[in-house]
């Protein structure tokens, strides 16, 4: 048997839909810059190029719990914390140099979740030509509603999703907006990295995204999806 130094850490567990198991997490990739009206607000030209993919670490997940408001800390070192609302992909089939024809039956399942984003970090980074780690991949960086079995969900790809903060509307759109649908995308990023089961692809924000500061609350969701409420605290 194996002994280490410490314990490792525990494997980040997403709650699943009608099921007492949880989604071990083993990878979170998140798609940058998937929808063309978020592209132009964030000064790019959507055209169709490939897509680009950053990483957040596994503990960056924030499971939240059905019907609860989870109190999520505003982050240190940012003065411009933004919200992202997504569609997530949870891998449940392993593969590399995946069909865009076969990707969708490697999905395990979609939630609703939150990249949130240390603004004005990821802009320094972006101007000084760095990586984003440090205004993307921070700790509780990415709140998660529970998991639905992909087959539960009907047609998830064409889904108005949704976010208000404190009941105001500030994003709108639908996952048929996507540049890259979640296909292309699994597909796409399978020829740069072996899918495994416990993977979670974020597969990008409409456009709308704005601060929040501390009591504000976020409420999002995907249209047969369970929603996400969260506030910052």
């Amino acid at each position: 048997m194996t002994q280490y130094l410490f314990s490792p850490a525990a494997t980040v567990g997403v709650p699943v839909v009608g099921s007492e198991k949880q989604f071990p997490v083993r990878r979170v990739y998140c798609v940058g810059r998937n929808y063309a009206a978020h592209a132009r607000e964030m000064g790019f030209d959507p055209d169709r190029e490939p897509p680009f993919f950053f990483c957040k670490p596994a503990d960056a997940i924030v499971p939240v719990a059905v019907g609860e408001t989870l109190s999520l800390p505003y982050p240190e070192q940012t003065q411009n914390y933004h919200y992202e609302i997504e569609l997530v992909a949870a891998i449940g089939k392993g593969g590399s140099n995946i069909a865009v024809e076969d990707a969708l039956s490697h999905v395990f399942g979609y939630a609703t979740g939150l990249d949130m984003t240390r603004r004005d970090l990821q802009m320094e980074m972006r101007q000084m030509g760095r990586p984003w780690e440090i205004g993307k991949a921070f700790d509780l960086s990415a709140p998660m509603a529970a998991l639905h079995p992909a087959d539960q969900v009907g047609d998830i790809h064409n889904a108005p999703l949704w976010l208000q903060v404190n009941g105001t509307d500030k994003q709108r759109s639908n996952v048929n907006c996507l540049i890259w649908s979640v296909a292309e995308t699994i597909s796409y990023l399978s020829k740069y990295f072996r899918l495994e089961a416990g993977d979670l692809i974020f597969t990008g924000t409409p456009e709308g995204v704005g601060p929040v500061v501390r009591g504000d609350v976020m409420e999002g969701g995907v249209q047969a999806l369970i929603p996400l409420s969260v506030k910052v605290v």
